[in-house]
Parts: structure tokens; sequence; C-alpha cells
């Protein structure tokens, strides 16, 4: 009931007050916010992966800039020397316009980052570009970039059968649980679904020795990770945690002080709001722990 009353009441909440939740997981309206963070989280043994705010562009023109703020992330990242990778969302650089033209936005970073020995991400969105941002994928790696990685959501009934089609490739995949609301003809809706298949995944590619991001706040998940690590002997080469900026901190900083690779999703950009106010509405269940999450520092 609360989540309902949030997400229907969000357009006459003040912007003001959206930034009351959103500054906890957003690092800033700048990259330097976002390097400022990065170096923050460095300090703490962590890592980061940086994302420049802004999906589902609707011009070229749009993507064409979110690409060059993409760029101006891997000068900074080169810069500062820091520990830390570019994070991209497909259709922010034209995927929902024309696949070719979005191609070759996402290659000239993938290029410009392997130039300077750097790593770049491809972020998975809603399902009408999941198989697409798969070929892209493939495209880039059948062209010889190897540090271009993956991700892949466990509430996507698919998302098995995507990942063995990948497993020649040797992808490095974050997992996480997805927050898109997708059909129930084509995801998973319930949380116990969701987490048993987050399980399966992971075992899947960890048995076939592919680099895993373990991306969740699931206490059950972590813990199930933290056994899997255990019980084959990995070494802090084979995976890492991934973790939101501002969410559960105090686990975030307990896995670190363990020694856990670690790294925490950081994005900027002054598209803050309708950031925000599209993960509330694409996901009516966080609009209750974001709420809850303003009055906590957990």
């Amino acid at each position: 009931m609360l989540n309902q009353i949030i997400i229907k009441t969000l357009p006459l909440i003040p912007k003001s007050f959206v930034h009351i939740f959103a500054k906890k997981y957003i690092a800033g309206d700048s990259l330097e916010d976002a390097v400022e963070v990065t170096k923050k989280i460095q300090g703490l043994n962590g890592m980061t992966t940086i994302d420049v705010l802004g999906e589902f562009v609707t011009t070229k023109n749009r993507a064409l800039h979110e690409m060059e703020m993409s760029s101006k992330v891997l000068d900074a990242i080169k810069d500062h020397n820091l520990r830390t990778y570019l994070s991209i969302k497909p259709t922010s650089l034209g995927l929902g316009l024309d696949v070719d033209f979005a191609y070759d936005n996402i290659s000239y970073l993938v290029d410009k980052a392997k130039k300077s020995g750097q790593f770049v991400r491809i972020d998975m969105e809603n399902s009408p570009f999941t198989t697409q941002t798969i070929n892209t994928y493939k495209r880039l790696r059948n062209s010889g970039y190897d540090n271009v990685g993956i991700v892949f959501q466990s509430y996507m009934r698919r998302s098995e059968s995507d990942i063995t089609g990948l497993l020649d490739y040797k992808p490095s995949i974050r997992l996480c649980k997805g927050i898109y609301n997708e059909h129930k003809d084509i995801a998973f809706k319930q949380p116990d679904e969701i987490r048993n298949n987050y399980k399966k995944l992971l075992a899947l590619m960890l048995n076939n020795g592919l680099y895993s991001g373990i991306a969740t706040h699931d206490e059950e998940l972590i813990r199930f990770a933290l056994d899997e690590i255990k019980d084959r002997n990995l070494t802090n080469k084979d995976y890492e945690f991934q973790m939101l900026l501002g969410v559960r901190t105090h686990r975030r900083d307990e896995l670190l002080k363990a020694g856990y690779p670690l790294r925490v999703y950081v994005p900027f950009g002054k598209d803050w709001y309708g950031y925000s106010t599209r993960r509330l509405k694409e996901n009516p269940q966080m609009a209750g722990h974001i709420f809850r999450s303003i009055f906590s520092n957990n």
C-alpha cells in the first residue's frame, strides 16, 4: 500500500524532497563528484564503476553528447589513476534509435579504453533491448575487444540460456537481480524464484571459470556467494562483490575489511531526478525501501 501511494503521488512531490534520497545514491552532478567519491572508496580499499546518468535518449545529438561525457570519464580515470571502469547504458548511446549508430558509439569508447588499458561494462536494460545488447557485446568481442563485459539479470527467464550461449567468449559478467518491471511470461516475479535463479546462474558462471561480479545487497545471496567462494577456494582474481552507492554501506565496509574485493556503482549527472523517478516507477517495490532509507543510515 505504501509503495503504491508513493508512486501515485510522485509527480506532486517537490524535487527538493526527491533529492533527499537521490543524493544518497548519486555522486553528484559532475564528473569531479564521481572522481572524489571513487577516491574515498579507494581509501577503504574498494573499487568503483562510474556511470553517466541518462538512458533511452530520443535523438542522435543527445546520444553523441552522452558518448562525449563517457569519453571524459575514460580521460578522468587515466588522469587520476583510478581503480574504476566505465559502465555504459546502450540506450543512452542510441541503441533505441539505430543499432549500427549505437555500435559505432560504443565501439569508439571500448577502443579508446583498450588503448589505455581500461575496461568497459555494458549494462543490461529492459527486455526490448536484451538481444540487441548481447549482439553488440558479441560484435565487439568478434572484433577483437576483450576489455568489455556484460550484465545479466536473474529475474529474466532467458538469462541461463543467454549466459550459456556466451561461454565460448569467457565473458566477464555482472550478475544482478534486475530492476525493470517485466511481464511474468519472461521474468520471475516472486522473490524466492529470483533468488534461486541468481544462485543457479552464479554457480553456472563459477563452474565455467567466468569472472563474476556478484552484484547484490540481498544478505541471503551474499552468504551464498561467500560459501561458494570458500568451498571453491576462489581467489580475489576470480570474482568481486558489487553494490550500489549508498546502499548497505555497513555491510559493504564489513566485506572490504574482511578482504573481499568489492566494487561500488557510482552514477553521476544532472539527470538524477529522471534516474530516480524512473527507478521508482519501473519497480514500485523499491518505493517503500527508498522512503524508509531516507530515515536510515544503513
